[in-house]
């Protein structure tokens, strides 16, 4: 486990991860996730094979560990229409070159936590993401008794979309998971926050149109005498509307309110 001195002041910088990686990188996972990773995840990351990936080091670290990995971030480039949240997008499915970034691995030793290192690879991904044209979010799970993860990417303006039961299957045991997506490049989902609002409103509105007819209905009935022209807005005999209404059903007009005026 890395200690660090009191006085210590971490330089932080990041980088790819490289082959010489390979075995801080293995331990730290090993360390770090009740999940053990394949021999091949590990070789596909430090080789770049359909894994891209980011590395945190300490340059003020000494003993020669100036570029040991301190934290990663590794993530895989995803087909939109053929991943799980195909349902959470909205975007052109015609069009086959629309990808995703699917975080596979975040992690930070925890010596060196609370430094925003785990913030900053986020931001390193994001910023990755967004260049590429044809992308349209990134994406992980998070297992649902992390909590220190959740609120990071509650913090990052991750949304928690989805909540995934028995996702995980450690040690005998089934645990949730929490899907997390942030849109970049004009990706969002089927129904934005301001859509649901205008649905909202429009639900309100429709409801005091009901209410309003309703109370307009129980008015007429008081009034009958004197019923309302549904297009001048005057007011009518009951004789010369019941007139006016057979010479309509006679005509075979259907109703055209242009008959009233």
């Amino acid at each position: 486990m890395v200690k660090l001195e009191a006085s210590h002041h971490p330089v932080i910088s990041y980088r790819p991860i490289r082959p010489s990686d390979l075995e801080v990188l293995e331990k730290i996972h090993g360390d770090l996730f009740p999940i053990r990773y394949e021999t091949e995840f590990f070789h596909n990351v430090v080789n770049g094979r359909d894994i891209v990936s980011w590395g945190a080091v300490d340059r003020n670290r000494p003993n020669g560990q100036s570029d040991e990995l301190i934290g990663f971030l590794t993530a895989r480039i995803v087909i939109a229409k053929e991943s799980e949240i195909e349902d959470l997008l909205r975007f052109d499915s015609s069009k086959s070159d629309q990808t995703l970034v699917y975080i596979l691995t975040l992690g930070v030793v925890e010596s060196y936590r609370n430094f925003g290192i785990a913030s900053s690879l986020i931001r390193e991904v994001i910023k990755y993401t967004a260049n590429i044209p044809t992308c349209r979010a990134v994406y992980l799970h998070v297992i649902s008794y992390n909590n220190p993860a959740i609120l990071l990417y509650k913090k990052m303006s991750f949304q928690c979309v989805r909540r995934l039961n028995a996702f995980y299957f450690i040690n005998g045991q089934h645990y949730d998971s929490y899907l997390f997506v942030y849109y970049v490049n004009g990706g969002r989902s089927p129904c934005s926050p301001l859509e649901l609002i205008m649905l909202l409103v429009t639900y309100v509105k429709s409801g005091y149109k009901l209410v309003a007819s309703r109370l307009w209905k129980n008015e007429d009935k008081k009034f009958s005498k004197w019923p309302k022209c549904k297009e001048s807005g005057s007011l009518l005999p009951m004789t010369q509307n019941k007139r006016i209404l057979i010479a309509d059903g006679g005509g075979g007009g259907g109703g055209g309110g242009g008959q009233f005026i």
